[in-house]
């Protein structure tokens, strides 16, 4: 049974409505479960919560005998960003390899697995899928998240995850609008710019979320990226003009609208989370996302008292913040409604890897004869995205060891990457695996040299395959997932 603590005024509990905070730890905090009795009505989880799925069903059990009809999102999309596999790697290849195979009935039955896994778990809104066109091989924050380069591919394969996660009773919430595609910068670390003109920006970034929106997805999480064409002074997530008049105006989308997180530095780093979420609101959004750093009930109180103050001092209409409550509310009457439709869904537990497989893009000057010796493999590794993470683990070695027991491993960064993995190879067969080579020139030059002295040196790519084919076999997996590398292991080890 919904409850609300007695004494909270109407103000104070919509402020509440339209957040979505995080919290540490895998039980919910007792300032979690008061601030829900208030108000509050919906939860971003991450990695740090998660521990396994019966942690998480009971988690989550927790919640809801608070609220019953809380929002539990997550940040889920298969493949590099994991969070309900965190430990291990997913069991789904992300949205570039998807992309790869093109087959959109593929692609709905792997979201809709997805959604089944997270439904059984409690979460009823998945901040996925993502809908950026990556037409800047050198984006340092999207890549492999994509679906790909092109604009009618990415819109096909968006509609069809939408489809297949909703399928299972958890809302989708596509992202980033209107598009993070054609940045340079990280919006963790920096304000993105995209400097294109409005024909680009409708024919290629907006045509995938035109494609979400058809196909019924129940959020959109906005950018924290500045697209002068479109609002020469505020980025999207802050934009009247981006969020009112062409997101609910000119695409006809009336769901909810999500912030990408506030604590980001495109946000916090230039307008501070309290204006930044003042703005928002104002703009159109009607959900703000917090948590992945700023994850305590002093950021909740700071945020629920700057919509508070920004009403009574008429700087936020009291109707729009009436109105963003509202939708989050109507969001939860959904997800009860469609996880109850749903509750004989089958397993399909073989659809990630069946994926994975169909994923790999193997070139090899010669027939390949598969190892039956166990080798050493040189990770070239990369520092992590922030929205990726460094804690999950990633590469063949792991698979390669079950299939080759005695297989050897090591990380290497650097100018004398190539070298040190060299030496620590010694006299067995390198494998050596990657990551967007194309964006790293000391990965390039590792390359070179472990080629060069070791020409029949395997090359397995886990990022975006830009760069040119190399080794006596190169494998693109177009992901880094457990079941990514899973499968190049099978084909390096003949399985």
């Amino acid at each position: 049974m919904t409850t609300f603590a007695s004494g909270t005024d109407t103000l104070t509990r919509d402020a509440l409505t339209v957040l979505q905070p995080g919290f540490t730890g895998t039980t919910a905090p007792d300032w979690l479960l008061r601030r829900l009795g208030e108000g509050l009505a919906s939860v971003g989880l991450f990695g740090r919560n998660i521990a396994s799925s019966e942690q998480l069903a009971a988690l989550t059990a927790q919640l809801r005998a608070e609220r019953d009809d809380v929002l539990v999102a997550i940040d889920e999309e298969g493949g590099d960003v994991t969070r309900l596999e965190v430990r291990t790697g997913s069991s789904f290849p992300g949205n570039n390899a998807l992309g790869a195979v093109d087959d959109v009935e593929l692609t709905r039955d792997v979201a809709a697995e997805l959604g089944r896994r997270l439904a059984a778990c409690g979460v009823n809104l998945n901040w996925a899928p993502s809908a950026d066109v990556n037409s800047n091989p050198s984006n340092p924050v999207i890549g492999v998240r994509s679906f790909g380069a092109d604009t009618d591919l990415v819109a096909r394969h968006t509609a069809a995850y939408v489809t297949g996660l909703q399928s299972a009773g958890v809302a989708a919430c596509t992202k980033h609008f209107p598009g993070h595609g054609d940045t340079a910068v990280d919006s963790h670390h920096a304000l993105p710019r995209i400097d294109v003109d409005t024909s680009v920006l409708q024919s290629r970034e907006l045509a995938p979320f035109r494609a979400a929106i058809a196909a019924g997805t129940r959020a959109v999480m906005s950018a924290h990226i500045l697209i002068p064409a479109l609002d020469p002074d505020r980025p999207a997530t802050l934009s009247p003009r981006a969020l009112t008049q062409l997101l609910r105006g000119e695409l006809g989308y009336d769901g909810l609208i999500v912030t990408d997180g506030m604590e980001m530095q495109a946000i916090a780093g230039t307008y501070g989370i309290e204006r930044g979420s003042v703005l928002a609101v104002a703009a159109g959004a009607d959900a703000i996302c917090v948590g992945g750093g700023l994850a305590d009930d002093e950021t909740v109180r700071r945020l629920r008292d700057a919509l508070v103050s920004a009403v009574r001092a008429g700087e936020l209409p009291e109707e729009r913040l009436a109105e963003a409550a509202e939708r989050v509310r109507a969001l939860a009457r959904w997800t009860a409604t469609a996880a109850a439709a749903d509750a004989e869904r089958t397993p399909d537990s073989e659809v990630g890897i069946r994926a994975a497989r169909r994923a790999l893009r193997t070139t090899a000057a010669e027939p390949f004869t598969p190892l039956t010796e166990p080798p050493y493999v040189a990770a070239l590794t990369p520092v992590a995205n922030i929205a990726v993470g460094d804690e999950t683990p990633w590469g063949v070695a792991a698979e390669l060891f079950r299939l080759l027991p005695g297989t050897e491993t090591g990380s290497f960064a650097g100018e004398d990457a190539g070298g040190t993995a060299l030496a620590a190879a010694g006299p067995r067969r390198i494998v050596a695996v990657v990551r967007d080579e194309h964006r790293h020139p000391w990965m390039a030059s590792a390359l070179d040299t472990l080629l060069s002295a070791r020409p029949d040196t395997i090359v397995v790519e886990m990022g975006l395959p830009q760069a040119t084919p190399r080794g006596a076999l190169h494998i693109a997996t177009h992901g880094a997932a457990r079941v990514c590398g899973r499968a190049a292991a099978e084909v390096i080890a003949g399985a």
